[in-house]
């Protein structure tokens, strides 16, 4: 079996939105970047789907937002969720210091395929798809590249940084040796689809939710749909039987009963297992992971794909003039994750407590009343949720 070896000024393992982001902003500086993606295309669903303003503010400094927003999506000015049985506007994007005062519903693939279109515009850019990392080289105590398996056949990669954006199941963040601190989450989402018919209720923005646990996604020519569930609760709704959990479902979807009779198998059904993590260091000598790889995100705000973009935008910024120079240090990578660890810190420490508030079940949701009292705390988490602690401008 032939060896087949590339060389690079960085690989990045996993072509996500950190990972294809960093990929841009390092082609686009003149650097030579090759993605290694597992999978074959983007196609694939019950991935995140908001674009955030800080994300759209990105694409707009790149040039990149008119062309973006030629795509189908939807906007959402305002975010609305159901609290003890009442609606209420939890986020206003109207008074953002931005260009797009809404998110944009898009789907993750659409985006992703954008991204990489632009990417390929670079010469220095290279995607491999259907490549799957096999092990990190590992060199007098420092990473300085990969070895995978594309398509079966065995290829080394040779860069003098790998950057780990493969997501929350992080083979890199693994096979490094980084550790991580967990701080759990009380919930669970199982997700499943519905074809659309010409009497389904109107969503709105193409999102509906959360109520009571229910979420609906517009994909175009179907509902992605999503049911919360108490953490460890779906071994015993499998046992309960697939009725059961229809039955349960229907008490609170907005579509009939007689929808749900489509689904006919577990098969359908896909369970997405939430969790808040963070590594402790997100690198090593040569090595440096972002994204969910560095810190997993609840769906809560739906921030995650905007917080490893923002990522994405600093370690390009911070890291460029080392790469051009040939040698990327510790320390340049340390830079990194020093700037963005209060902004991961504190959306954690938001998502936790969001979280905990909304599992404990006892009492009177007091949000409501907060905001009819005071008006202005929409706007005030429609920064946190927009923009965020702290917003990326690429150089």
């Amino acid at each position: 079996m032939s060896q087949h070896t590339l060389s690079a000024d960085c690989c990045i393992v996993g072509g996500g939105p950190a990972g294809l982001m960093t990929a841009y902003l390092l082609a686009r500086a003149g650097l030579q970047v090759v993605v290694i993606e597992k999978h074959a295309d983007f196609l694939r669903d019950f991935r995140g789907d908001t674009i955030h303003p800080s994300t759209l503010e990105v694409m707009h400094h790149l040039g990149l937002l008119e062309k973006l927003l030629a795509l189908p999506h939807q906007r959402a000015e305002t975010l609305k969720a159901e609290m003890g049985g009442e609606e209420v506007t939890m986020a206003d994007f109207s008074r953002l210091p931005v260009r797009c005062r809404f998110i944009a519903f898009m789907p993750q693939w659409d985006f992703l395929n954008f991204l990489a279109g632009e990417c390929a515009a670079f010469p220095g850019f290279t995607l491999l798809t259907s490549t799957a990392l096999s092990e990190l080289i590992v060199e007098q105590d420092r990473v300085c590249g990969v070895t995978a398996l594309r398509d079966g056949e065995p290829l080394t990669i040779r860069a003098q940084l790998v950057i780990g954006a493969d997501g929350r199941h992080s083979a890199v963040r693994a096979q490094a040796g980084l550790t991580s601190r967990s701080f759990g989450a009380p919930r669970d989402v199982i997700w499943f689809r519905l074809d659309k018919q010409p009497d389904d209720p109107v969503m709105g923005s193409g999102h509906a939710g959360p109520r009571q646990n229910f979420i609906v996604i517009d994909r175009g020519d179907y509902w992605q749909c999503g049911f919360t569930i108490e953490k460890g609760e779906f071994e015993a709704l499998q046992r309960s039987g697939l009725a059961a959990l229809k039955q349960r479902i229907a008490a609170v979807a907005p579509f009939s009963a007689a929808r749900l009779e489509a689904i006919d198998d577990w098969s359908q059904i896909r369970l997405l297992l939430i969790r808040i993590d963070r590594l402790e260091k997100w690198m090593k000598p040569g090595l440096l992971c972002i994204g969910d790889a560095a810190h997993a995100m609840s769906p809560i705000g739906g921030v995650g794909v905007n917080l490893a973009i923002q990522d994405a935008v600093a370690a390009a910024n911070l890291l460029t003039p080392s790469l051009r120079r040939g040698r990327v240090t510790l320390r340049d990578l340390a830079r990194v994750q020093k700037r963005r660890q209060f902004p991961t810190v504190a959306t954690q420490f938001l998502q936790i407590k969001m979280s905990r508030k909304k599992a404990g079940g006892s009492g009177k949701n007091p949000m409501p009343g907060m905001l009819r009292k005071w008006p202005f705390l929409r706007f005030v988490f429609g920064r946190l949720l927009g923009i965020g602690f702290r917003m990326e401008t690429p150089r």
